[in-house]
């Protein structure tokens, strides 16, 4: 493919037109007196949706790219008032589709997922939500674009919140405790904005809840996700499962990091310097960086070589930080042109390996599953997607060397025992999403102590030095997942433990491995969460035992490394 992003073609689609096609396309669905008639029909409602998803997908690339771009702003508000009422026209759709008359044959061709999805984003919509949700929408924009702002001074310079993050984790104890400080203080000085958007984010999606039916926005924020093989309750007995087992392994590792810098106490500003010498960090500036990203992906499979030459060749990768770009770093995929998106903001860590590993993971399993045939069928849900992304964190570990060189074994030891740290902050994040949708009435001020109070649950060991905004329980407000995407976060958790139980695979022998990955892959969001986990041979999270099978083996070897190595 010649193409490159730069020349995708971007025109707003007119949505009157849209409507008015989608319809009669749905009407030629209904009226079908065929089951192939239908999946003609099928077909072309498909396409329609593909053009429409993917100008959606081009615009928000390009705005998150420069969200000072005062055309793709206007592009985005677009979106955000016109998604809810494209979601209508889809439900519109899949209530068809439930009631064919031919749902057999169409379950046999394309698989029980398509109708699960349809069942479960039925119970999400509803004409009478469409305002409420053009609401909610905007609001987790305006989260979005205030992060994106962010002037963060330091030293006389000016940062954002990417660039700040190598001065977080300096050797140099006042370097890294003035960065961390001065990065809170713009939370701490947005404070009641950001307070103000999410009071308002719970409370409109409280509404659209009740409006809905539902007792609160739990339930429909698990419909949402598409979670049709588990429910709160499972996921309070996985976070009980990490509490119990994973959260003394970490206040262990800790501990050993404490030791390692030599200091009486580790301090919240402390915590993101692994080793006395340093993070280990990758050896180039970023166009080396991928260089070796392609040696790698030559060298690992044939399957990966193909796709990262392709996302090369068509400039599909963003991945430096500069002033008005959006914070942090996602994959999409513009289904028009096949092509899946990498956006990132490099800072000079090892953060920056972790993007081509994991983002990258992502989009290889979108780009093996591009020609699945069906729209839903793309990604699986979130959870399932984020076994790719994590497990092709872990099977790209041979070739550390290219990017850290001597440092390689530093950053093994580091990202696995970082993979420890995440679960127990993943789970807090969850519960605390719990707490909130569960008391939609609580008070800016009792959140923050949730919050805190779920902290002190999880993260036994974080000891904020007295910062006031942190002490009081502020932290959370910088996770964007609670503000754009309720719900979105257990789904790292669950998929951490697959992930570990590939990289054990991995270890026990390759090729088995990467071919159940592949399997993964190419299997794109055609089943569920559990049925995508037993299709890679993989032990379902929520099993009992599972969580300690996979971290006892993670702890031998962290436990055989020495720290006098660092």
């Amino acid at each position: 493919m010649n193409l490159t992003f730069e020349n995708f073609q971007y025109a707003r689609p007119q949505f009157d037109l849209f409507s008015a096609s989608f319809r009669k396309a749905s009407a030629q669905f209904e009226a079908a007196s065929s089951a192939e008639e239908q999946a003609r029909a099928l077909a072309l409602v498909n396409e329609l949706r593909i053009e429409f998803t993917s100008m959606y997908n081009v615009c928000h690339i390009r705005h998150t790219m420069d969200t000072r771009d005062a055309f793709y702003e206007k592009e985005n508000e677009y979106f955000d008032q016109q998604m809810p009422a494209y979601e209508g026209l889809v439900n519109e759709f899949y209530k068809l589709l439930i009631n064919s008359p031919f749902r057999d044959e169409l379950e046999k061709k394309w698989g029980r997922q398509l109708f699960t999805i349809a069942e479960l984003s039925l119970k999400t919509f509803d004409e009478s939500v469409i305002g409420l949700l053009q609401e909610e929408n905007k609001l987790s924009s305006d989260y979005t674009k205030l992060k994106a702002k962010a002037k963060i001074g330091f030293r006389g310079e000016e940062h954002n919140l990417s660039s700040i993050v190598k001065y977080e984790m300096d050797m140099d104890r006042a370097v890294r405790k003035e960065a961390t400080e001065a990065k809170w203080a713009f939370f701490s000085g947005n404070a009641a904005e950001i307070e103000g958007i999410f009071d308002q984010l719970v409370r409109v999606r409280h509404r659209i809840a009740r409006e809905l039916g539902y007792e609160n926005f739990v339930e429909l924020g698990y419909a949402r996700m598409l979670r049709s093989d588990y429910g709160p309750e499972k996921v309070a007995n996985f976070r009980l499962q990490v509490q119990d087992y994973i959260v003394p392994i970490a206040t262990r590792l800790y501990e050993r990091q404490r030791r390692r810098l030599g200091l009486e106490q580790l301090k919240y500003y402390d915590e993101e310097l692994r080793f006395h010498s340093g993070n280990p960090q990758p050896k180039g500036e970023p166009d080396w960086i991928v260089g070796q990203a392609r040696r790698m992906y030559s060298e690992l499979s044939e399957e990966t070589r193909e796709f990262f030459d392709f996302m090369r060749q068509a400039q599909l990768m963003d991945l430096q930080t500069r002033p008005g770009k959006a914070t942090g770093g996602y994959c999409t995929y513009i289904g028009k042109y096949q092509t899946p998106f990498i956006f990132s903001n490099f800072n000079g860590t090892s953060g920056d390996i972790d993007v081509l590993t994991h983002e990258a993971g992502h989009a290889f399993q979108v780009f093996s599953s591009r020609d699945i045939g069906i729209s839903e069928y793309n990604w699986p849900t979130f959870e399932a997607c984020e076994i790719h992304s994590m497990s092709m964190e872990f099977f790209t570990w041979p070739w550390m060397q290219l990017f850290f060189k001597e440092d390689a074994d530093k950053y093994k030891f580091s990202h696995l025992s970082n993979a420890l740290y995440f679960l127990p902050y993943g789970v807090a994040v969850d519960e605390f999403q719990h707490f909130v949708y569960e008391h939609p009435e609580a008070s800016p001020a009792e959140r923050n102590q949730a919050w805190r109070d779920i902290e002190r649950k999880y993260l036994p060991h974080r000891d904020y030095d007295g910062h006031p905004f942190l002490e009081n329980g502020g932290y959370w407000q910088k996770q964007s997942h609670i503000f754009v995407m309720p719900f979105y976060y257990i789904d790292y958790t669950l998929a951490q433990i697959c992930a570990f139980q590939f990289w054990k695979k991995d270890q026990e022998g390759h090729q088995q491995a990467w071919s159940d990955y592949v399997r993964l892959c190419q299997a794109g969001g055609s089943r569920s969460f559990l049925e995508l986990v037993q299709l890679a041979n993989l032990r379902s999270p929520f099993e009992d035992g599972c969580v300690a099978s996979v971290v006892d083996i993670i702890t031998e070897w962290l436990d055989g490394v020495d720290d006098a190595a660092f």
